[in-house]
């Protein structure tokens, strides 16, 4: 399922003020409350949305532009001279995405200036430059054009600007630290993802963003959350750096009982890579987002899960008692990894999220959709409660979610991790040297980290690995890699029947104690 499949399910309310000001945006201030606009507020507002019916948006975007392929959508830009805030010395400005293509709906979108008023902001077509675009008058006019989304660019010293967070589709989000590309996606709510019944795609219908002073170090981002079934409130404060810091604060209100309420979602892609390689010969030897899923619970410890483009729908859960983080993570930025000059996947950061209150039991859910390009996200992963949610009390999510490219930072220095999976065919070498295979499917995982320090040969280092019904393990081993200053452990398996998955486990042991993080891979069916 792609993102943009994803995101063009869903249409916004318009709603704007009247008369403009700064830069053809800024409208007249409105004062919400008589103290300053925050997320109480917004909570409040929330909270009356869940009392009344849900009304869904309203659109008329004209034909040439919701006709619009991608490059041609990508030529209307904002003209970067009217940023928002630009020439007051902030820190921060806003630029703004305009509707188009699958982009089909508005969002209301407003400032909140130092005294806490609120202003809101309209469409002008004037802001936009439209390339080779062939669009007129009548239609960058038209009352069915909007705001569809906001780019979010830092300039900490004043002079180089460049974009860190994007909010734009449904309640899709992106940000990236210093150095970095967009690669995998946030949501504000996942409703239903992956149930026959059909998904829910809740929405950002107005956004609040507090305007920075010259000496701010982050930026505060307020929005309205609208679905048929639930209605929230939500803050963000983004904190730009090498690792950009996103602190969500969420406040949700059922409408009704929902079946699947997926709480910080993430949205990637996985076509292939050294752990699943490329049926069809090509000079790019991974193209992905994210190549894991990463969990830590205080119960179950670390678990490194390796992604898998399937030939049919896999969905599956680990359970998570006490969730400490989780994220889908990109492990592996050298260019050598990926030989992409265009895409930089080398350049896409991990996303890690972190609890910042109580959540209780629950599983993390890792949803792998079947793709043949890598213009679709197919891959989708968020932690869902046990506990049965129903309608007349609040609820409250609040998470950090680190966008990094150091994610050696965020792991456990005593426990080793898997830098890397390979897949192979099983072979043994003949006593004349040549390689012959031995009818199994090999697994070969590199294990690095500060833990296998000082570790040599005559440490009482093995393999723990299993593997589920579907198959046997044939055998597996360990092995000093001393390039890597870590060890490389083989697993050899054999699948008993190739239209179903098979699960396979493995971590290294010294001494009969865990070493390493838990290595899960689900081979897929017909894979």
């Amino acid at each position: 399922m792609s993102e943009s499949t994803l995101q063009s399910k869903f249409s916004s309310r318009k709603g704007y003020f009247s008369a403009v000001v700064l830069s053809g945006l800024l409208v007249g201030s409105i004062p919400l409350e008589a103290f300053a606009f925050g997320f109480d507020d917004v909570a409040r507002r929330a909270e009356e949305l869940a009392q009344q019916g849900y009304r869904a948006p309203e659109t008329s975007l004209p034909d040439q532009l919701r006709e619009l392929s991608y490059s041609e959508y990508s030529q209307i830009q904002f003209k970067r001279d009217r940023d928002v805030w630009s020439g007051k010395g902030a820190p921060f400005t806003l630029s703004f995405i305009p509707e188009g293509m699958h982009y089909d709906s508005a969002i209301q979108l407003n400032s909140i200036d130092q005294e806490g008023e609120v202003h809101g902001f309209a469409y002008n077509p004037d802001d936009f430059t439209y390339g080779d675009l062939d669009i007129s008058d009548d239609v960058k006019q038209s009352d069915g054009v909007g705001i569809a989304g906001v780019r979010i660019n830092h300039s900490p010293n004043g002079v180089d600007s460049n974009e860190v967070m994007v909010f734009l589709g449904a309640s899709y989000f992106r940000a990236v630290g210093s150095g970095q590309v967009y690669g995998l996606s946030g949501r504000g709510l996942a409703v239903d993802t992956g149930l026959s019944s059909g998904e829910e795609f809740p929405r950002f219908s107005e956004i609040w963003i507090v305007e920075p002073s010259p000496e701010s170090q982050y930026l505060t981002i307020f929005a309205l959350l609208d679905s048929p079934s639930v209605t929230g409130a939500y803050r963000f404060v983004l904190r730009p750096g090498e690792d950009t810091i996103v602190d969500v604060q969420s406040r949700l209100y059922l409408r009704r009982a929902v079946e699947k309420l997926g709480i910080a979602p993430l949205t990637s892609m996985y076509l292939y890579g050294p752990e699943q390689p490329s049926s069809t010969q090509h000079y790019i030897p991974a193209m992905h987002d994210s190549n894991g899923l990463l969990i830590s619970d205080a119960q179950n410890g670390w678990l490194w899960r390796p992604l898998a483009n399937p030939a049919r729908l896999m969905m599956n859960r680990h359970a998570t008692p006490q969730l400490r983080g989780y994220g889908l993570m990109q492990r592996g930025h050298h260019f050598s990894d990926y030989q992409d000059i265009d895409a930089r996947y080398d350049l896409r950061p991990s996303a890690w999220i972190e609890p910042r209150n109580a959540w209780g039991a629950g599983s993390v859910e890792l949803i792998q959709i079947p793709t043949d390009n890598e213009t679709n996200d197919n891959i989708v992963s968020m932690w869902l409660a046990d506990e049965t949610h129903e309608p007349g009390t609040p609820l409250e999510f609040d998470y950090r979610i680190t966008f990094t490219a150091s994610e050696s930072r965020h792991l456990d220095p005593e426990l080793a991790w898997v830098a890397e999976t390979r897949r192979s065919r099983g072979e043994v070498i003949r006593d004349d040297l040549v390689r012959e295979p031995d009818g199994t499917l090999a697994f070969v995982l590199d294990f690095v980290g500060p833990s296998l320090e000082g570790i040599g040969n005559g440490a009482n280092l093995s393999v723990e690995a299993s593997v589920g019904d579907n198959g046997e393990l044939a055998n597996s081993r360990v092995v000093q890699n001393p390039a890597t200053n870590g060890w490389r452990v083989f697993v050899n398996v054999k699948r008993s029947n190739g239209s179903q998955p098979l699960d396979i486990r493995a971590k290294l042991m010294l001494d009969g104690k865990p070493l390493s993080e838990t290595w899960y891979y689900r081979l897929p069916a017909n894979g």
